[in-house]
């Protein structure tokens, strides 16, 4: 049984991949993980979207076949060089594997990236299982080559963390690590100035017919035959919950959603009565059928937002009164009226550095520009201290375009140490640049957390495990210019808060804060003896709920003055990182004499 994100990789390289490149992105990040343990591959962790792509194009021009995955706000960071690539096309086989995210689990939004292979001009394949994930790798980088262009394979959510049965094959090359020929010099294909792009440009528009046509001929582009009152289109995951609705009913099931095999589908239109389109997200396959003249049901019976799921497929049907039966599966699918479940909210981990940068941040009253990784948490109860966040990187510079409109705040911005090396090096070079005068905190936790724990630039260590030059954050930002630089514990509270203090004091520069403390899961944290409360000091004050860590609870010993519950510390929880003792104001909080 395989993930999808494990069965890209291992169709990858069965296909003979020799180079791949990423940076992790939840629901991408375990593609590159499976995929380096293979022999004959390297792979490797970029610092963003676009140096991984970057990185696959000169393995693919120089003659090696070439992925870089990402999830799909990913592509957004990539796609300057996506775009012309297209135009460029591959030398060797070159394929972009976008995890997009119906539902909106672990990102800033649900842009459907079907969208754009349309837009770049170029294939995209959606599998609906773990064996079509593998199995179509393969057929992506065969079109890749023969059309010599860059083919999309678009995973879900749920595709990349739901497991399949999957049939392994023997790989397309022999699997140990081979030099390439000398490059072969192609500056009208590979050089990409505009006397070049004015040729290219029609040939990118033969190419696109000519996938047009072998999308009408592809096998994975199948019709499947049952009752003729219902014809359902369909692809991807979707395609899955389709099968289990309109049970019985006939099936065009697409593995190239662009281009459309247009041939095939009108000629599947003919032979039924209805027409529907089961897709999540974006009508992308329902548009382009309307505009081809077709009468079809589509998202005024499916939800555009949200992932989709059985009950949302089957009421969608019965609300516009298609021909689908209750099911047995689909009623047991959807208990969520029926059960009270209290709400989880994430929180920062027992122990997480980021806890006391959020904890001074919202007692000094702050307008924070956050970024993406677990610090966005920071917006949440208890901390609540989190003004705008937008995408990676950007903290840097939305706080200094507020700073720079005239706003009277003092406002810092928060960002990782990985996402400083994605993105926000040149948003800081920016502000210097432009005599900004922001403090940016960069939380330096030695790893990429929020995606399970990758390294990084800073880390010293590259996916495959080799030991690598690990880039001094505090070097750096010294070496574009910034003067007035705090280094500081994350585990000390109030050192953390009078950085803080005498940073956003200074208006005539940009300061820099680096905070530096390992995340909770990684060697580097030092665990200590846990804490306890003494419940004869203890008066219930609630002060120490402030820092929001898990491991701290209301009791249910009652203070007799004050009539509130006293604070419990569960030891299994406890890492003794010591925020919770060093904010308590009436010293409750205690050292055990050991680890529980």
């Amino acid at each position: 049984m395989l993930s999808g994100n494990e069965a890209i990789a291992l169709g990858a390289w069965e296909a003979g991949v020799q180079y791949a490149s990423a940076y992790p992105g939840t629901p991408s990040t375990e593609i590159l993980p499976a995929l380096a343990q293979y022999a004959g591959v390297r792979a490797e962790w970029a610092t963003n979207e676009k140096a991984a792509l970057d990185a696959a194009i000169g393995a693919s021009f120089a003659g090696g076949r070439a992925l870089a995955a990402m999830k799909h706000v990913g592509v957004n960071v990539a796609a300057d060089s996506l775009m012309s690539l297209s135009y460029t096309g591959v030398g060797a086989g070159l394929v972009v594997v976008s995890a997009d995210d119906p539902g909106a689990f672990s990102s800033q939004n649900e842009q459907d990236n079907r969208n754009y292979a349309r837009f770049g001009k170029f294939p995209c394949l959606e599998p609906s299982s773990s064996q079509e994930a593998k199995d179509y790798m393969r057929v992506a980088f065969e079109l890749s080559e023969e059309f010599d262009t860059p083919v999309m394979v678009r995973s879900t959510t749920r595709l990349s963390h739901s497991k399949g049965a999957v049939t392994v094959e023997r790989p397309a090359t022999s699997r140990e690590f081979a030099s390439l020929p000398p490059f072969e010099r192609k500056p009208r294909k590979y050089v990409m100035i505009p006397a070049h792009a004015r040729i290219r440009h029609p040939e990118i528009e033969e190419r696109m017919a000519a996938l047009a046509q072998r999308a009408d001929d592809s096998p994975i582009n199948r019709v499947e035959w049952g009752d003729r009152r219902v014809g359902v289109i369909s692809a991807g995951v979707a395609y899955q919950y389709a099968r289990e609705i309109f049970e019985g009913y006939s099936f065009l099931k697409l593995g190239i959603v662009h281009p459309l095999p247009e041939q095939r589908i009108r000629d599947f239109a003919e032979r039924v009565e209805l027409l529907v389109v089961v897709e999540e997200l974006d009508p992308f396959i329902e548009e382009q059928l309307r505009a081809m003249g077709l009468d079809v049901i589509g998202k005024e019976a499916f939800p555009r937002t949200g992932e989709l799921t059985l009950a949302r497929v089957r009421e969608g049907a019965v609300r516009v009164g298609l021909p689908v039966e209750p099911h047995e599966s689909v009623e047991q699918a959807a208990p969520e009226a029926d059960l009270d479940v209290p709400p989880r909210p994430p929180a920062l981990c027992p122990g997480c550095p980021h806890r006391s940068v959020y904890f001074n941040l919202r007692k000094q009253k702050l307008l924070v520009a956050g970024d993406i990784g677990c610090y966005a948490i920071g917006v949440l109860p208890p901390f609540e201290e989190m003004d705008m966040l937008i995408s990676m990187g950007a903290s840097i510079g939305m706080a200094h375009g507020a700073k720079q409109a005239g706003t009277p705040d003092r406002i810092v911005a928060t960002i990782g140490d990985s996402t400083f090396f994605h993105s926000g090096l040149s948003e800081l070079a920016s502000t210097i640049y432009n005599n900004g005068t922001i403090c940016t905190m960069i939380l330096d936790n030695r790893t990429t957390a929020m995606t399970g724990g990758q390294d990084n630039p800073a880390t010293g260590m590259t996916l495959q495990g080799e030991a690598s030059q690990p880039i001094d954050i505090e070097s750096v930002v010294r070496s574009m210019g910034v003067e007035d630089l705090w280094v500081v514990d994350a585990l000390d509270v109030d050192a953390v808060g009078e950085a803080i203090a005498e940073a956003t004091a200074i208006e005539d520069r940009p300061t820099v804060i680096v905070v530096k403390g390992a995340c909770v899961f990684v060697p580097e944290f030092e665990r200590r003896p846990v804490m306890a409360v003494d419940l004869e000091v203890c008066n219930g004050c609630g002060f120490c709920f402030r820092v929001g860590c898990p491991a701290i609870s209301k009791s249910e010993v009652v203070d007799e003055r004050t009539g509130r519950p006293k604070a419990a510390i569960d030891p299994l929880l406890c890492t003794g990182c010591t925020v919770c003792l060093q904010v308590c104001p009436r010293g409750a909080i205690v050292e055990t004499r050991g680890e529980v």
